[in-house]
C-alpha cells in the first residue's frame, strides 16, 4: 500500500515510523510546504520521496493528513477530489468540528475518516518523530457514520498497528472535551510562561530557581504556535467557556490568598487533589 503523508511533522512522522514495520507498506510519499521538512524526512527515512497532492493522492491507499488544522480544512476537499477508487483519507487534527463540516456534502465523504490520536509532545518537525508515540494511547474517531466500512477498517488497522485504543465520539463533543482537558492546558502553559517572563526580569533566576513543578507545568509553552494558534481559533467558543471558568477559579484563589482564608484555601486544594484519582 502506498501512503501519502501530508504534513511531515512529529505526529505524522511518528505514525509512519511505526507503520513501516507493517509489510503492507510499499512506499511513503511526503507532501509539505516546508522543503526543509521534506529533506529531513527523506534523510530520516520517514518518507521515500516527495511530491504534490495532485500527483501523489490518486495512487495512494492511505492519505494521512497531519497539517495544522487550518490548513487541513483548507485542503481536505481538494484531497478528496484527487482520490483514487481505493484511497482512504484520515486526518489527525486536534479539532474536528470544522473539518467534518467542510466535507459533509463532498461526493467522496465516505472515503474520509476524522480521527485524533491523543498523543504528542511539545516538540515539532520531522526530527522530533519517534517510534512508540501512540502505543497504549487513546485515539478518537468522529462522525464515523459518514465513513465507509472500507475506510473505517483501514483506519482501524492503522491504529491497531500503532497500538492505540479507538473510541467513537461526535465532532462537537470532541471539541468541547478537548477544550477542557487539552486546549486549556496549553493556554495555561503559554500564559504562565508569559507571566514569568514579564515579572521576572532576571533570566538567570528563572533558570536557577525553577524546579520540576515549574518545568513540567510550563513545558507545553514550548509548543508550536503554528500548530496551536489555529486550534485555539477553530475551537474558540468551547475554549472561551473553559477560560471563563478557569479565570473564575484563579480569581477565587487570589482572593483567598490575599484575605488569608487559609481553611477555605485548603478545602479548594483538597478538592483539586481529587484529579489524581480520576487520572489513575
Amino acid at each position: 500500500m502506498n501512503i501519502v503523508l501530508i504534513g511531515c511533522g512529529m505526529i505524522g512522522g511518528s505514525m509512519v515510523i511505526d507503520l513501516r514495520h507493517s509489510d503492507t507498506i510499499t512506499q511513503v510519499t511526503g507532501i509539505d510546504i516546508n522543503e526543509d521538512h521534506l529533506k529531513k524526512s527523506l534523510e530520516l527515512n520517514i518518507i521515500d520521496r516527495y511530491s504534490e497532492i495532485d500527483d501523489a493522492v490518486p495512487d495512494a491507499g492511505l492519505v494521512i493528513l497531519a497539517t495544522p488544522v487550518d490548513v487541513s480544512v483548507e485542503i481536505i476537499c481538494h484531497i478528496l477530489d484527487c482520490t483514487g477508487e481505493k484511497t482512504v483519507v484520515m486526518d489527525v487534527g486536534s479539532t474536528k468540528g470544522m473539518i467534518c463540516a467542510a466535507v459533509v456534502n463532498h461526493r467522496h465523504r465516505q472515503k474520509f475518516v476524522a480521527s485524533h490520536p491523543i498523543a504528542g509532545t511539545e516538540d515539532s518537525g520531522p526530527e522530533s518523530a519517534f517510534a512508540g508515540l501512540f502505543k497504549n494511547k487513546i485515539a478518537l474517531l468522529c462522525e464515523s457514520k459518514h465513513s465507509s466500512e472500507y475506510a473505517l477498517n483501514r483506519v482501524h488497522d492503522v491504529y491497531s498497528a500503532l497500538g492505540s485504543t479507538l473510541i467513537e465520539m461526535g465532532a462537537g463533543e470532541h471539541d468541547r472535551h478537548l477544550a477542557y482537558v487539552s486546549h486549556l492546558s496549553h493556554i495555561s502553559a503559554f500564559t504562565l510562561g508569559l507571566t514569568v517572563l514579564d515579572i521576572e526580569k532576571n533570566e538567570q533566576n528563572i533558570n536557577l530557581l525553577a524546579g520540576s513543578g515549574f518545568d513540567s507545568t510550563v513545558r507545553l509553552a514550548m509548543s508550536s504556535p503554528n500548530m496551536w494558534g489555529p486550534i485555539f481559533s477553530q475551537n474558540k467558543q468551547d475554549i472561551k467557556t473553559a477560560l471563563d471558568e478557569y479565570i473564575r477559579h484563579l480569581t477565587v484563589f487570589r482572593d483567598m490568598i490575599v484575605n488569608d482564608k487559609k481553611e477555605e484555601l485548603a478545602v479548594q486544594m483538597l478538592r483539586a487533589n481529587d484529579i489524581r484519582r480520576i487520572l489513575k
